[in-house]
């Protein structure tokens, strides 16, 4: 008999913050567990600065880092105990995430002060998660507990009051949950699911650049999920939007957790039934095929033309390779 789940897709290794070993029991968290775990000697934190991550030590270019704090380092370091969560546990050891004052941090949502793909390095260690995860500062395991924590601690971040009445809220389940104390309402953290998509047509595929993006660099195109949109109506829905080609079959690739701020890259390939581009000028600044050759060349960084894809940590990266290795 076929094995069904032969040749499934997944994940590939090099993918950043998917590889998280993190064993969250986040349904049976509660007040005292967390208590218990603030006071493990072996307890270990993470603690953030706005979106950022601050580091015991900043590493030379190559090397890997270590995100994490003890107890005694992250109280003298003013981490708030009001606004510590318990990600879960890695080996038995309780791995925590922490807030510091610092309201000045650059927000990495605003291009005014945050260009994808540059390494920003602000002071006292403080150190943006795409820069972590592009110039691999951090273990493939260690940088998929950094983007769980990312991704909660912003959520957290926006969730202080309660939807419903506007009333504060505070933390429980460890962390996994938000509680208002004034209407009954429970806030559960969101994930706002994204699709990425690589559109096909035979020997050539469709990438555009944003405004934001490193000059010289192209990528796959992208889309929030809206509601009651399955993924597929997504995929076809941006890229008509985007580049005005339609689209037939798609199939999903994979997906990333992306804390950007609450993320999953949901990347699919998308067979194009028509050709012609009619791209949005708001959305993108350019829009165009490349040929199968060229793709691989701007994967490769060597493109005649300086060209160039997003590194092995994005999924764009992944789509475009899985095309030109397998077709």
């Amino acid at each position: 008999m076929t094995d069904f789940f032969a040749g499934a897709p997944d994940a590939a290794p090099c993918t950043g913050f998917t590889a998280n070993p993190i064993t969250r029991d986040s349904e049976r968290q509660d007040a005292n567990k967390l208590a218990a775990a603030v006071a493990d000697p072996t307890a270990r934190f993470l603690l953030f600065v706005g979106a950022d991550l601050r580091l015991p030590a900043v590493p030379d270019r190559g090397d890997v880092a270590t995100p994490y704090f003890d107890i005694a380092e992250a109280e003298a370091l003013g981490a708030d105990p009001a606004d510590t969560i318990l990600l879960g546990h890695h080996n038995t050891i309780p791995v925590l995430a922490a807030r510091l004052s610092a309201p000045t941090a650059p927000d990495p949502q605003n291009p005014a002060t945050y260009r994808a793909g540059q390494y920003r390095e602000a002071e006292e260690g403080v150190i943006d998660l795409r820069s972590l995860a592009m110039f691999g500062m951090l273990s493939a395991e260690d940088l998929g507990i950094v983007g769980h924590a990312g991704g909660l601690m912003n959520w957290h971040r926006g969730h202080g009051h309660c939807a419903r009445c506007g009333a504060p809220t505070r933390i429980e389940q460890g962390g996994y949950r938000r509680n208002c104390d004034t209407c009954g309402r429970h806030h559960f953290p969101r994930t706002d699911p994204v699709v990425i998509m690589l559109a096909i047509d035979g020997e050539r595929c469709v990438l555009g650049r944003q405004p934001r993006f490193v000059t010289d660099m192209y990528s796959c195109l992208a889309g929030f999920v809206e509601p009651g949109e399955t993924i597929e109506g997504a995929v076809r829905r941006e890229l008509a939007e985007e580049s005005g080609l339609q689209i037939g079959r798609v199939r999903y690739h994979s997906s990333q957790p992306w804390p950007f701020p609450h993320s999953l890259m949901i990347g699919c390939h998308a067979e194009a039934v028509s050709t012609e581009i009619d791209f949005d000028h708001e959305e993108l600044e350019d829009c165009r095929w490349f040929s199968r050759e060229e793709a691989r060349s701007m994967l490769d960084r060597n493109h005649a033309d300086g060209l160039f894809t997003p590194p092995p940590m994005a999924i764009a990266h992944q789509l475009l390779r899985h095309w030109i290795d397998n077709a």
